[in-house]
């Protein structure tokens, strides 16, 4: 009972995941049709859609520091809560725009709502999990946006854009109906001096005749640390932890996860591809859940490190074919060379880098920082996001596309180092351990 349970209650959580999902796959099924004004009664220029594209990853940069400070004050579930009346207006301005700031206020109301939940989910989720579920758990983000993301291109590849902004702005109301029923994390409670609460919430995930007396005591001892924010982010192993997960922030979106995406119907096209662009990159998002649940399938028995290690290999190879392909294959007809490139990078992305650094940032951080620390790390991923989603085009038009994917490459082969001699492995740990594992390497 208790595994299905924290599932359930696992998965209902991480919905906002989805939610998120939705706001990113959004863009490239309407870019057609808002361009030509048939979605709306203007047509914005080229800078303006970019804007339209970049202002959502600005939006959750901006929003992932509030909600660290949000989520230790009120609580996780209340701060998800919370975030979903904001959420659907967002979506009603981006329905209703009458005017190309409305559609951008809109974008950015959206990034900033479903970036929020790249804080409150994986600490949510990671912290109603018993330890031998936290990984696969954990991994239940980055599955949601990419069933979110895939959720935009079927729909939005076959309605109006009209119907599916409506098919987007339901969802933040769905997960609002569902989520009212579900606890508060018990860790959160435990740490607020509700240790009746938190055990109730502990039963609801565990089942009734649970023990979970251990694991309250634990929780408890964990809250009672009381400092000022400045002493616990100065820290040896809060900025170890720090270092470690911007690190792999930041690998995991300079390493050309976005630009791959972004280009995914022009490499189609110009793979020789018959297929229509909008099958093609529902293909490339049905490989891309397929890859992200074989990674939560696999992670408890290999571990994070590996998963990170062959990801980085694999995104290096296939940055390195695309390198080739661009720069000297162009006119040669080898089409579905980039094509399989396309795919092993995007299999990569999904078995390593795409879920593990979600899950890493709730790991790396002891109880009483890990709300401010995740949403640094969370912070500074959306930036990253918006830096590439914003110089890409920009590069791809000055220096080529051989140099960019030359530049993911080496960032892929940095990543590479990066992990093998500097992540720990947190697999089966719990959260002390991993903080004492840091320690001893911080000294």
């Amino acid at each position: 009972m208790g595994a299905a349970a924290q599932f359930f209650v696992g998965f209902i959580g991480a919905l906002g995941a989805f939610c998120l999902g939705a706001v990113i796959g959004w863009s490239g099924p309407v870019e057609k049709e808002v361009k030509n004004s048939e979605a709306y009664d203007f047509t914005p220029g080229q800078t303006e859609w970019g804007l339209v594209g970049s202002l959502m990853t600005l939006g959750a940069a901006f929003s992932c520091i509030p909600v660290g400070v949000l989520i230790s004050k009120i609580g996780r579930k209340t701060t998800m809560l919370a975030l979903l009346p904001p959420f659907f207006i967002g979506w009603l301005l981006i329905i209703l725009a009458k005017h190309i700031a409305m559609l951008l206020v809109g974008r950015f109301i959206v990034g900033f709502c479903g970036g929020a939940f790249c804080v409150a989910c994986p600490m949510y989720v990671t912290e109603i999990a018993q330890v031998q579920y936290r990984g696969i758990m954990g991994c239940f983000f980055q599955l949601l946006i990419v069933f979110g993301i895939l959720y935009a291109f079927v729909v939005g590849g076959f309605v109006k854009a009209f119907y599916f902004n409506i098919a987007c702005a339901v969802l933040p109301v769905i997960f609002f109906v569902l989520l009212i029923w579900m606890p508060e994390s018990p860790v959160y409670l435990a740490q607020k001096g509700n240790p009746e609460k938190a055990e109730k919430s502990l039963k609801f995930l565990r089942g009734k005749d649970a023990d979970v007396g251990g694991e309250l005591k634990e929780m408890s001892a964990e809250g009672q640390k009381e400092a000022s924010v400045g002493k616990l982010l100065c820290r040896k192993v809060t900025l170890k932890g720090l270092f470690l997960s911007i690190g792999l922030m930041l690998f995991q979106q300079m390493t050309g996860i976005n630009a791959i995406i972004f280009y995914t119907t022009f490499i189609f096209e110009k793979a020789g591809s018959t297929l229509e662009p909008r099958i093609s990159t529902i293909i490339v998002g049905i490989v891309q859940a397929i890859a992200t649940i074989v990674s939560i399938l696999v992670i408890e028995k290999i571990g994070r490190k590996i998963l990170l290690m062959v990801s980085a290999f694999l995104m290096g190879i296939s940055t390195l074919i695309m390198a080739i392909y661009f720069g000297l294959l162009m006119k040669s007809g080898v089409g579905w060379l980039a094509l399989m490139a396309v795919c092993i990078f995007i299999i990569g992305f999904s078995l390593g880098f795409g879920p593990v650094p979600w899950l890493m940032m709730a790991e790396l951080f002891a109880e009483d920082v890990k709300a401010l620390a995740g949403s640094i790390a969370g912070t500074t991923n959306w930036c990253f996001a918006f830096i590439v989603t914003l110089l890409f085009p920009v590069l791809n038009d000055s220096i080529g596309a051989t140099a960019c994917f030359a530049i993911f490459f080496g960032f892929s082969v940095a990543a590479f180092v990066f992990i093998l001699f500097l992540i720990p492995e947190t697999k089966g740990k719990t959260l002390n351990e991993i903080q004492a594992k840091l320690g001893q390497k911080a000294e």
